[in-house]
């Protein structure tokens, strides 16, 4: 089975598995797992590999409306190395400090493959599930798509440097926070955008309408793409970029875009389960990263 049946499978005992984050009275808790092959492309840096591998817990905590606090990973590799280790935790710190956080240590191993798995804790006034998006509420996201698919792409053109600098992203831990008391419904993009919405419709039991020329994409990905399909092909399915995508009431647009320090974008809204997931009145497929 793939990741989201394993998921399915898993809710009929844990009812929030599906959730970017466990939250547990005002404590949030994520983990991840990330490998050499499937997460890290051939030049990599391991300042990289620490960045992305904690932001990606940092994002699920983002995603629930929580104020990461800490961030730990169990770092296992063929061999250790000094300097692979140091560029590691320096990735690791830096990220931590961009979100208020701290990165407190965590656990070495050998393994066959170069293998990360993080956790990550933070604080919890008003969490967000994916369960409450409703009829009527406006699709908001931060930032733009495309990023990640960008940087892939620099990865196998060799030109290390624009690829290592695109794949580092920054958690979006302060929209978070602003769309807690607002949103309905929130995770992040990490499955891709399209994948997300349709996420989200299956646990809210809702559709949603999508105004293409609305959805914001990376300038990064314009660098790179073949045309405007291509474009928009990499932006929307293909994952890994680690946005917010959440369900807000229309009259509570306004505030929540004045209250985030990240730009807000207003992408389509919430309709009738009947309506399924649609572009421009087309059908979005449900295509996008999937573990196994």
């Amino acid at each position: 089975m793939d990741e989201r049946a394993a998921l399915r499978q898993l809710a009929a005992t844990l009812p929030h598995a599906g959730d970017d984050a466990a939250v547990v009275d005002d404590t949030a808790i994520t983990t991840d797992m990330l490998h050499e092959t499937t997460d890290f492309p051939a030049g990599t840096t391991r300042y990289t590999a620490g960045w992305r591998s904690v932001a990606a817990s940092l994002s699920d905590l983002a995603a629930v409306g929580a104020n990461p606090t800490a961030a730990v990973a169990a770092y296992a590799d063929t061999a250790f190395e000094a300097d692979a280790l140091s560029d590691f935790i320096d990735g690791a710190q830096a990220v931590c400090a961009a979100v208020d956080a701290k990165y407190v240590g965590g656990d070495l191993d050998t393994h066959s493959e170069f293998t990360v798995a993080t956790t990550a804790i933070g604080a919890v006034d008003e969490s967000v599930d994916r369960a409450g998006a409703t009829p009527g509420d406006r699709v908001v996201v931060t930032g733009g798509f495309g990023r990640s698919a960008a940087a892939l792409r620099y990865f196998e053109r060799e030109a290390f440097d624009a690829a290592n600098d695109r794949f580092q992203f920054t958690p979006r831990v302060d929209a978070g926070r602003a769309l807690a008391g607002s949103a309905t419904a929130m995770m992040d993009s990490s499955d891709g955008l399209a994948r997300s919405l349709h996420q989200l419709a299956e646990a809210s039991d809702c559709g949603f309408t999508i105004d293409r020329a609305a959805v914001p994409i990376a300038d990064a990905l314009s660098e790179v793409a073949d045309d405007s399909e291509d474009r928009w092909e990499a932006a929307v399915h293909f994952g890994e970029d680690f946005e917010l995508v959440a369900t807000v009431p229309a009259v509570e647009i306004d505030t929540v875009r004045a209250a985030s320090p990240t730009p807000l974008t207003e992408i389509g809204r919430v309709v009738e389960r009947e309506a399924g997931v649609t572009v421009d009145g087309e059908p979005l497929a449900d295509r996008g990263y999937t573990h196994g």
